[in-house]
């Protein structure tokens, strides 16, 4: 977990964010438990109300879940809600700036899916 104090991203939703990430890439698995709000706060320097209401961002979202006297938990099913919610993300903040920007080109379909190819093709380490 990286926490940025100049960020503009307020410390509590980079917190329920590096969450979030490590539940999506399987750090934390489903069914298992989350590092204490305590752990969290004294490993990263936090204060402790910060971190549980970056915590309670993600019990709204239904992908924690508390157990009295023991601890947060990752829910079952938490991976897939955050898969949609990314696909969701992605869809309004890629996919539909590119189409408006398609259109503007009068692009096809096929120079469309066309580019993407190529782009998917790339080496991510060439310069842009």
């Amino acid at each position: 977990m990286e926490i940025n104090n100049e960020s503009q991203i307020p410390i509590f939703m980079q917190v329920a964010d590096a969450l979030r990430d490590a539940i999506f890439t399987g750090a934390f698995g489903e069914d298992t438990q989350i590092p204490s709000t305590t752990e969290i706060s004294i490993a990263y320097r936090i204060n402790p109300a910060t971190v549980l209401k970056g915590m309670n961002l993600l019990v709204e979202e239904q992908l924690i879940a508390k157990r009295r006297g023991v601890g947060m938990f990752v829910s079952i099913g938490a991976r897939e809600r955050i898969k949609e919610m990314r696909y969701s993300e992605f869809s309004k903040n890629y996919i539909k700036p590119l189409v408006l920007e398609a259109r503007k080109l009068e692009l096809t379909d096929e120079q469309i899916a066309a580019l993407i190819k190529k782009e998917m093709k790339t080496d991510d380490t060439k310069s842009e």
